[in-house]
């Protein structure tokens, strides 16, 4: 019988831990895709609608807030259905929105395919999940955060990409109007293509789909008790610090860097990208060193990390908020986009020690956290009185004080282990 991988083969598809490994890290790029594919059009789609500061706003809302309601779902779908199905599910259904937001004419209109769209940001929770049934509980922190960090890879490359699909599309003489709406295709037929894939190439465990091992019959009924669990609250927060910010930054930073620096729509989807594109390494250093805190602090050392990191970043926000030219906020966004892609990272590699019998439902809401993080920072850069460099000053205060908290949380509390065993037939995130 197939058991967890403890070790990672990243140049490897001969086993289905690694296939799944590298297909579920796919899908939340390509969803990535057709969740932030809009963002760097942002400048042309605000002209081409005549779009206010404040309409912008609740698009950034809208852009989140669909996302936390599906990843709560998504999460127990995980633990009923299993991640295989629920990945297919999400793929097909998602790219339809994303599909059809050329239709668009007006504000409202818009607003309402982008709060459609925002629902394939719950893909992250099944890669998470997925990700954590394949490997051994020693490398699940550095398994998880590569597969996240890969994945939000998507969010630097759309903002390189979308801008240059666009271009092309306008050099084969349509309009700009025109160009941001056939430029989504793109992503909706990535989405279709890692649909096959994943029917293709993947299986929930290493022991086979849940329905073959009845691996879903002991996660039939959700232990709502562990809603009083302290720990998973602190996590929300945390996630809310990190991923909350990088999917408002995903969203805000070309209209930034074009109103604050006079950047054109290419140059300023460039540096947006240069942020996403930290995931490549910075994610996946967050779970590494997690993983070795744990081993020789144990679940303590783990929170000490998070909580660390959370510091940096916010201290980071604040050099970027006052930077007073390009050069400097280039560096200074540099610097807390490493820290807060490692908070990433160290956040879920602590989700998969808690509450194992309902892993999909944890991590579904530590996941929701980052979406009501990037909900609720939406409304500062909404206001008509507060400015983007007060709405990213603000938000580097709020991020210490939770970086406070999350240092006061006993981790170690509670069920929660590194050393845990291996359980048959499969591990459990």
């Amino acid at each position: 019988m197939a058991a967890p991988l403890n070790k990672l083969q990243l140049f490897s598809l001969d086993t289905v831990q690694m296939r799944t490994f590298h297909i579920t890290w796919l899908m939340f790029f390509v969803c990535f895709f057709g969740w932030f594919g809009l963002a760097p059009l942002m400048p042309t789609i605000r002209e081409d609608l005549g779009l206010s500061k404040a309409q912008i706003g609740n698009i950034i809302i809208a852009s989140v807030s669909g996302t936390i309601i599906a990843r709560l779902v998504i999460g127990r779908l995980c633990d009923t259905w299993g991640p295989r199905k629920t990945a297919i599910r999400l793929l097909l259904i998602g790219a339809l929105p994303v599909f059809f937001v050329g239709l668009a004419k007006d504000y409202t209109s818009f607003l309402l395919f982008r709060l459609a769209i925002s629902v394939i940001g719950a893909s992250f929770v099944i890669t998470q999940f997925h990700t954590s049934l394949m490997f051994a509980p020693a490398i699940k922190g550095t398994a998880n955060a590569i597969t996240g960090g890969w994945g939000n890879l998507g969010g630097g490359v759309t903002n390189m990409v979308m801008p240059l699909i666009f271009a092309a599309i306008v050099g084969f003489g349509y309009t700009k109007a025109e160009a941001w709406r056939y430029a989504m295709i793109i992503p909706g037929l990535m989405m279709l293509g890692v649909a096959w894939l994943y029917y293709r190439y993947t299986q929930d465990t290493p022991a086979g789909n849940f329905e073959e091992t009845g691996y879903n019959k002991n996660n039939s009924k959700t232990d709502w008790s562990l809603l009083a669990d302290w720990r998973i609250w602190a996590l929300t927060l945390a996630y809310g610090m990190c991923f909350g910010m990088e999917i408002t930054f995903d969203n805000v930073a070309s209209l930034h860097f074009v109103d604050t620096f006079h950047l054109s729509q290419s140059s300023a989807g460039f540096w947006a990208g240069i942020f996403g594109f930290m995931n490549l390494f910075a994610r996946a250093l967050g779970g590494y060193i997690s993983d070795k805190a744990g081993a020789k602090y144990g679940m303590k050392g783990k929170g000490w990390l998070l909580a660390l990191v959370l510091l940096a970043e916010g201290i980071g926000l604040l050099l970027f908020a006052q930077s007073g030219n390009l050069t400097l906020a280039i560096i200074s966004m540099l610097s807390f986009a490493l820290f807060l892609k490692m908070a990433n990272g160290a956040t879920y590699g602590i989700v998969p020690f808690l509450h194992e019998k309902n892993a999909g439902m944890v991590s579904g809401i530590v996941g929701a956290g980052g979406n009501m993080g990037g909900m609720l920072f939406g409304f500062l850069f909404k206001s008509d009185t507060i400015s983007y460099v007060q709405a990213f000053t603000y938000i580097g205060f709020i991020v210490i004080g939770v970086s406070c908290i999350v240092m006061l949380t006993r981790f170690s509390k509670q069920e929660a282990t590194v050393d845990a065993p291996v359980r048959t037939p499969v591990a459990v995130s």
